[in-house]
């Protein structure tokens, strides 16, 4: 059967797969506009995307800005499908890039790593100041019901405006992460009791404002059987970043991608971020060194977090990521998901999609079949099972 679509809003994607945000420049206008090609939603990541602008360290706020403009209009010109961006909370630029983001029509935005209680401010100034309607859909990305619960009540209260949709993202997810460190381990915080958590919080707002705001499970969602379970706990969809770094149109630089196709389970590693939040990736020198403490605090030219302490930090968090996206391991990490090591090997966006479609069916068809078993065993006779 074919996967649903995700409705957010008037915005539905055939396939309900949210492509994660992935930064520094790992999900960029040709990661996003592949996904959104195939049906789901692609997501460029806005965090130091005016890498490669040449005054980035002397204007970051205008190269960013820049960056992440002309971003959405090549992926625009790449695809009719739908495109989001995702923009940290923390993020020094956060406000303008969330203007920027609404001026250039993305469908959605979505934003963790701090709770986004102001971002529906920029789009009601939109609207008022343009004396024209943006479409935008805003989307918080979440670790608890309970941080769901306190957004919707701000939102609602001060503007008047209840999320266009969730993600709940779990302790398997890569990157930076939404819990304490002691929580990573903790049954209580597991992906499979946060889903329809949240989704029992959003019921009461739901009824009350008269419309739907779908949970997007994320956090270790790999395979076709992992969608099929969150949908069958109450998600509309799921997000997924691990798989897409293994595919061509990745734009991470292929030595990134590699490290992933040669990752083992031991390799995974929750490292202190320097922007204040634990983070998984994979254990390199780079990493071992700066917890023994050979890497020294630095000159901040980026300016790029606003938790970041670098008077305190042993690196730079922007340009260890940005060598790691551009192959430079050796001064750099890549962040990954829980199961990076699942990996073996790189394929295009479509195959990729067309496999996750395959193992959705083919959980579909072994629960039908189980259902049809037992069925069969209560009233003694075999039953049919369809094709």
């Amino acid at each position: 059967m074919p996967f649903p679509p995700l409705h957010i809003g008037e915005i539905t994607a055939k396939v309900p797969i949210v492509q994660g945000g992935m930064g520094v420049g790992i999900s960029l206008s040709g990661l996003a506009s592949a996904v959104a090609n195939q049906g789901g939603i692609g997501v460029i990541a806005a965090a130091m995307i005016g890498m490669r602008e040449p005054d980035v360290a002397k204007n970051p706020i205008e190269a960013n800005v820049r960056a992440l403009r002309n971003e959405l209009i090549r992926a625009r010109e790449l695809t009719k499908g739908i495109i989001g961006v995702n923009i940290m909370v923390a993020l020094t630029t956060f406000t303008q890039m969330v203007r920027t983001a609404i001026e250039n029509r993305v469908d959605v935005i979505f934003s963790g790593a701090g709770l986004p209680m102001e971002m529906p401010k920029q789009l009601l100034q939109m609207c008022e100041e343009k004396k024209e309607e943006f479409k935008t859909k805003l989307v918080p990305i979440v670790s608890s019901a309970r941080a769901a619960s306190v957004i919707m009540r701000k939102w609602v209260s001060r503007f008047n405006y209840l999320p266009d949709a969730f993600v709940v993202e779990g302790p398997k997810a890569g990157g930076h992460l939404g819990f304490k460190p002691e929580d990573l381990q903790d049954p209580s915080h597991e992906l499979e009791k946060l889903v329809p958590e949240v989704v029992e919080a959003v019921k009461p707002f739901e009824d009350k404002e008269g419309r739907a705001v779908p949970v997007i499970a994320a956090g270790g969602v790999y395979t076709g059987s992992d969608i099929k379970k969150f949908l069958d706990l109450g998600a509309s969809g799921v997000q997924m970043g691990t798989r897409f770094v293994a595919t061509h149109e990745c734009d991470a630089d292929p030595r990134f991608k590699e490290s992933y196709l040669s990752a083992k389970a031991e390799d995974v590693t929750i490292i202190n971020s320097p922007v204040g939040m634990p983070g998984r990736a994979l254990l390199n020198d780079f990493i071992t060194a700066a917890r023994a403490g050979t890497k020294k605090p630095f000159k901040c030219i980026f300016h790029c977090v606003s938790t970041c302490q670098q008077e305190k930090t042993p690196y730079c968090i922007a340009q260890a990521l940005i060598n790691a996206m551009r192959g430079n391991l050796e001064k750099g990490f890549a962040f990954c998901g829980t199961n990076v090591a699942r990996v073996n090997e790189i394929i295009s966006v479509r195959e990729l999609m067309d496999s996750l479609q395959r193992e959705f069916d083919e959980a579909v068809a072994s629960i039908s079949k189980s259902v049809q078993n037992v069925l069969g065993k209560v009233s003694g006779q075999p039953q049919a099972v369809s094709a």
